[in-house]
């Protein structure tokens, strides 16, 4: 175990499904996925059925505020306490080596538990661990409900290193033919294949930690970025799952006054990726509205002061071809309707990216009435789909250069809310280990 103060991590106790348990029913997507598509968790409760699962110990966001949270929170709770009471874990303690493939791409990833005293969400923070994009303080509050009298914590939070020269994760994967495996199997609904190792070998443990503690040495760090001598390092960078870290940090602060310090809920387990590593792609978090009330068009240019216009669009494709070969000092992004396709410019625009500069629009534009609600969703069909139904808006947004995340948020701070995504829907993150935090 490393010292958390020097890289703020430790090698976790992982509680992993006991033989026999089916892992396709058991391991089930990240709860913020598909929040626009019901009919998806339908179709994953209905093979889960009774069988164990993962589904039965987290709340997918599709149904946050619903009539039914309450009682789904309450079996959430029990359902933890069941499945440890009825023995259906095996401990496996140290890292695990993760191979994610989907859609063609094969990630890795290490599992480790970070340090919560290191991580601050606020913009400007100096943490080693930050977040890159801004975090919505009103979502905290319903995961603080589930997490609180929680057992449990199934994380699908992956957080990044900036490692281009692959010393921490690409060692293991080189040896990867000769580590234990914990599972190896295809996940539900065509999401792909999941797969896991035991990094058992001390020596292995000890280059990893090791390699974190030589990315945040100080010294090393200000170099690398061209920083002044002395600026305090960030070696993590949060990718998904920012809002359920923060929920664990707000317990932490809760519980901390009365908690020893070595305490399970001082610490958060997540998987750990390199932003070099070829299967992880960065994608664009795009916008739908629903219940739209006003015209878009005089809205945008009222709140640009007739700055903005917009181009119409014969196809979805010419409209995503425009949007993504924009270059220079406009910013733009597409328009979904019933009526077909567009593309808006923002001359001289308020934000470094087009994300924030749709994004204070939409914000101020919600506070006037002018839509009922907002999604964020992955995929251009998913944002057509949306959007041309009547009543509906969707926005397609181009992605970041994920070379440029590190550097960015260090100097300008965290990026603005739901920025990017890594990967498309089907290569999120599986709940498949978990972690005791009582």
């Amino acid at each position: 175990m490393s010292q958390p103060h020097v890289t703020g991590v430790q090698a976790p106790k992982i509680l992993l499904p006991r033989t026999g348990i089916d892992l396709e029913k058991w391991a089930v997507i990240a709860c913020d996925q598909f929040t626009s598509e019901p009919e998806y968790w339908q179709k994953a409760a209905e093979l889960v059925g009774s069988a164990p699962s993962t589904y039965h110990l987290i709340l997918p966001e599709v149904f946050l505020g619903t009539a039914g949270e309450e009682h789904r929170v309450g079996a959430i709770h029990r359902a933890m306490h069941d499945y440890l009471a009825a023995g259906l874990f095996q401990e496996y303690e140290g890292i695990v080596l993760v191979e994610r493939s989907a859609l063609g791409r094969t990630r890795h990833g290490i599992m480790l538990a970070l340090d919560l005293e290191q991580y601050d969400y606020r913009r400007g923070a100096t943490s080693l661990i930050r977040a890159t994009e801004g975090t919505i303080l009103e979502r905290i509050p319903p995961r603080v409900r589930i997490r609180s009298a929680a057992a449990l914590e199934l994380p699908h939070i992956l957080v990044l290193i900036d490692d281009p020269e692959r010393t921490v994760i690409e060692p293991l994967v080189a040896v990867r033919p000769d580590l234990r495996v914990l599972y190896d199997f295809d996940l539900m609904l065509g999401s792909g294949h999941l797969a896991g190792y035991g990094v058992d070998d001390p020596h292995l443990v000890s280059g990893v930690l090791s390699a974190l503690g030589r990315l945040a040495d100080p010294e090393l760090f200000a170099a690398r970025y061209g920083l002044p001598a002395g600026s305090p390092a960030m070696l993590f960078a949060m990718g998904d799952g920012n809002h359920s870290l923060a929920t664990a940090k707000a317990i932490w602060e809760q519980i901390k006054p009365a908690a020893a310090a070595d305490h399970p809920g001082r610490y958060a387990l997540v998987e750990v990726v390199n932003i070099h590593d070829e299967g992880l792609i960065f994608e664009p978090i795009h916008r739908v509205l629903f219940g739209v009330r006003e015209d878009f068009g005089p809205a945008l240019e009222s709140f640009f002061v007739d700055r903005s216009y917009s181009v119409p669009c014969a196809t979805a494709r010419t409209m995503v071809a425009l949007v993504d070969s924009q270059r220079g000092p406009e910013h733009a992004f597409g328009v979904v309707s019933a009526q077909g396709f567009a593309v808006a410019y923002v001359p001289n625009p308020p934000s470094n990216l087009p994300v924030g500069t749709l994004q204070a629009f939409l914000d101020a534009w919600g506070k006037q009435g002018g839509f009922d609600r907002i999604d964020y969703v992955h995929g251009q069909d998913v944002t057509v789909r949306f959007g041309e139904q009547p009543g509906n808006l969707g926005f397609y947004l181009p992605a970041i250069a994920k070379r440029d995340l590190f550097k960015t948020v260090i100097v300008d701070g965290a990026l603005p809310r739901k920025t990017f995504s890594m990967g498309e829907a089907k290569e999120k993150r599986f709940y498949m280990e978990a972690r005791r935090i009582e």
